[in-house]
């Protein structure tokens, strides 16, 4: 599958809303686009599903090796052209690699040979921009700059002043979009709002992709595709039951898209519930899992879901639950919201947890399960604000950042239930 990442200097350079203005324009022309997302994110992907119309697969090459990267891209084949969304800048990652590369999106363009589109906040310079766009084009050498996009762009004679500077250095603009143009996301603190959450989000997407055949050269992007990446053998981690009781709403939404499929494809059937509906997991199923979310955020209605809580609870006698993050704080004890109050959790296991003061806990992590999770090492990664207040269950696995270095969210364990702040992505490279 030809295909482009979209990528940027920094964080906040508009790649989502270019991603998502290119994805709404070019099925606009009757194209079938296939999103992906680079880098561990749930949040993106959700939009990037409502643009596209097709699910978005994250690739990562820290937590990935190449066969499962070749086994993502090819089992979402059938489309015409694959974007990729950068994250951060091109070329940030871990500062010691692991698994095929270092996590950075340039890791992406290198191994499927897709050109990069690059994003450029143009606010506050002018000819500089020249420089900037250089330095990456020759910053890696196994990673093609295909353009760039001047994002922001204040009047005519900023352009004229930028596009002199690109010109000399035959560097093409694949676009200009005026500040006025800018199409803004809300945010919250794990990143944007989530596409489910959003009021107007066909009205913002249609708006996205309107500015997107104003501003930007399609033709040229289109022509710009290039690459591929041979299938590769490779099995997907097996699916924790065959019947497997799913929490999905506003609170649990962060699942990996990819794992969920892989444990479709194993033959596992899924049974959705939705906690903050009060719903009990399918006493039919074999294993619960809560992903992480925003318990924090709905706090005062889980601790009300008397149905929910004891119906975990009465699961988790005799088959396994498993909680990331959200989940797992959701399985806890209680959690203290920011302003100070204490709401009780579903006490399958002890973890007390606050967001009162908050801290983030952010990065790439290796997992080794002392209990209850799948390999003998995993990857994944860990973002939330909460601080832990009480982690007195017995310890679920030896957790290590990307440095090798260990970090106390070890996750607990006790009799059925398991709980983690890591997010699983999947068997360490």
């Amino acid at each position: 599958m030809k295909g482009l990442v979209v990528s940027a200097p920094a964080s906040g350079s508009g790649k989502t809303t270019v991603t998502l203005g290119l994805i709404a324009a070019l099925r606009a022309r009757g194209l079938v686009v296939q999103p992906f997302k680079s880098g561990p994110d749930y949040i993106d992907p959700a939009f990037h599903r409502a643009a596209a119309g097709r699910e978005s697969f994250n690739l990562d090459s820290w937590a990935m090796d190449r066969a499962q990267i070749a086994h993502l891209i090819g089992a979402a084949g059938g489309a015409d052209i694959a974007l990729a969304e950068g994250s951060m800048g091109l070329f940030d990652g871990v500062a010691r690699a692991g698994g095929c590369g270092n996590g950075a999106s340039a890791d992406i363009a290198a191994l499927t040979g897709w050109p990069v589109v690059l994003v450029m906040d143009c606010k506050g310079q002018a000819q500089s921009a020249g420089a900037v766009a250089l330095g990456f084009r020759e910053m890696r050498r196994d990673v093609h700059l295909a353009g760039v996009v001047l994002n922001r762009v204040a009047s005519p004679r900023h352009e004229t002043l930028m596009r002199h500077a690109l010109d000399q250095l035959s560097i093409p603009v694949l676009g200009v979009l005026p500040r006025e143009a800018g199409i803004e996301l809300p945010e919250r603190h794990l990143g944007l709002v989530q596409a489910q959450e959003h009021a107007a989000l066909e009205a913002l997407l249609a708006a996205a992709g309107e500015a997107a055949a104003r501003h930007l050269d399609l033709d040229a992007i289109i022509a710009a595709a290039a690459g591929g990446i041979a299938a590769q053998p490779f099995r997907p981690l097996p699916p924790p039951a065959e019947r497997i009781a799913l929490a999905q709403d506003d609170a649990f939404s962060f699942v990996y898209p990819h794992l969920v499929a892989g444990w479709q494809a194993a033959g596992a059937t899924i049974l959705p519930f939705s906690p903050l509906a009060d719903q009990a997991p399918d006493d039919s199923a074999g294993a619960c899992w809560l992903p992480g979310g925003y318990p924090e955020l709905h706090a005062g209605r889980l601790a009300s879901a008397g149905r929910f809580r004891a119906g975990l609870r009465r699961f988790a006698e005799t088959r396994p639950v498993h909680g990331e993050c959200g989940g797992y704080m959701a399985m806890g004890a209680g959690l203290v919201d920011a302003e100070g109050t204490r709401h009780e959790m579903a006490g399958l296991l002890g973890l007390e947890t606050s967001y009162e003061k908050r801290r983030i806990h952010l990065g790439y992590r290796r997992a080794e399960p002392l209990a209850g999770l799948y390999a003998p090492a995993l990857a994944g990664h860990e973002f939330h604000y909460a601080t832990i207040l009480a982690q007195p269950d017995e310890p679920l696995a030896r957790v290590t950042d990307a440095n090798g270095d260990a970090v106390p969210e070890t996750g607990s364990r006790r009799g059925h239930a398991t709980g983690t702040f890591f997010h699983l992505i999947g068997e360490a490279p």
